[in-house]
């Protein structure tokens, strides 16, 4: 009893945090707010359909703001930090990319007019982000206090990673979650949009209408997501800002990427391969992390944040590269076979 006493008083969590003041976090959260309060004014004055052109320059601008932050962190924090935060925002981005393409069936399935898309993303991916920061809130005082939760992390990522394989030849057809049903259930939904409403009334009743049971459907989908991302990002970082500027930083890129890639994302046959093997990457980290706090491996077993980085990026190198050319090679075949016949 007394060496498993001594073992739990050993195994308290390394504090690996950068000190944010109070004042860096409302800066934080008011650029954050600045930069959606741009886009509504910008894209969303007079609802359109947006270009690939116009989406292209949102998603650089949106990934410039995300890199000049990173440098932000390695000059006035740390390299060490910088690292985690650019490999925390590479790897959410990249399950962002794989989650497009249930927002496309969800958008086909809703029949949304292209022209309110941007907005039904804005918002919910809004209810997202301020969803996300609750679980990263409670994760990091989890993991503040108990070791035993990376393990948890860990075996949880390992078996999604699974599963995600399994799973790859699987159609995906969108099916109304127990959020969107019970929304439908408990208030009265129009047939028919109308314009960017959520609420109509008519004869005297405030009705619903699809596009406010949408927003709900893609919020509550990327909510489903977090569960996946958030134990992903704690096996990079342990620090809540870290995590949360990701987190943030990936998401508000997001509806502008859904715009850019558009039918792309469906010849990214391997990104669900290429994304498992880096969550099971990270859930290994996160196990050896854990018996590391409880001194059971040696030193040098060790995943450090460049390894990470580096076997993130070359994974995704590859998968993108397998997939195209996977694409390319299946368009051509299609092309021969009429000419082949005739």
């Amino acid at each position: 009893m007394g060496a498993v006493t001594l073992l739990a008083q050993q195994a308290q969590p390394a504090v690996d945090r950068l000190d944010v003041p109070w004042w860096i976090w409302a800066a934080t959260l008011g650029g954050l707010a600045l930069l959606l309060l741009l886009d509504l004014v910008i894209v969303d004055r007079k609802p359109h359909e947006v270009t690939t052109g116009e989406a292209a320059k949102w998603v650089v601008f949106y990934v410039g703001c995300a890199i000049l932050f990173g440098i932000g962190v390695w000059v006035f924090g740390d390299s060490h930090f910088a690292i985690e935060y650019f490999t925390g925002y590479i790897t959410e981005y990249s399950l962002s990319v794989d989650n497009l393409f249930i927002f496309m069936v969800i958008m086909s399935s809703f029949a949304v007019p292209s022209i309110h898309q941007h907005r039904v993303l804005l918002i919910g991916i809004l209810l997202a982000l301020v969803m996300r920061g609750i679980f990263i809130a409670v994760g990091a005082a989890l993991i503040a206090k108990f070791v035993w939760v990376f393990f948890i992390f860990g075996a949880f990522l390992i078996w999604t990673a699974v599963s995600m394989v399994r799973k790859k030849d699987e159609d995906e057809e969108y099916k109304e979650n127990a959020v969107v049903r019970w929304v439908r259930k408990l208030f009265p939904v129009t047939d028919d949009y109308h314009g960017a409403k959520s609420t109509v009334k008519i004869d005297g009743k405030r009705l619903l209408t699809p596009m406010f049971v949408v927003i709900v459907a893609i919020g509550s989908a990327d909510l489903l997501f977090a569960v996946d991302s958030i134990p992903a990002i704690f096996g990079i970082t342990q620090d809540p800002f870290l995590v949360f500027a990701a987190n943030a930083f990936a998401l508000m890129g997001l509806r502008q990427l859904y715009f850019l890639l558009g039918g792309l994302v469906d010849k990214l046959i391997y990104l669900s391969v290429g994304l498992a093997v880096i969550l099971g990457f990270i859930g290994i980290k996160l196990i050896l992390h854990a018996f590391h706090e409880y001194h059971l491996v040696p030193e040098w077993l060790e995943i450090t944040n460049w390894m990470s980085l580096a076997f993130i990026i070359v994974v995704l190198g590859i998968t993108t590269w397998a997939s195209l050319a996977k694409s390319k090679k299946d368009t051509e075949s299609q092309q021969q076979e009429p000419a082949e016949n005739a």
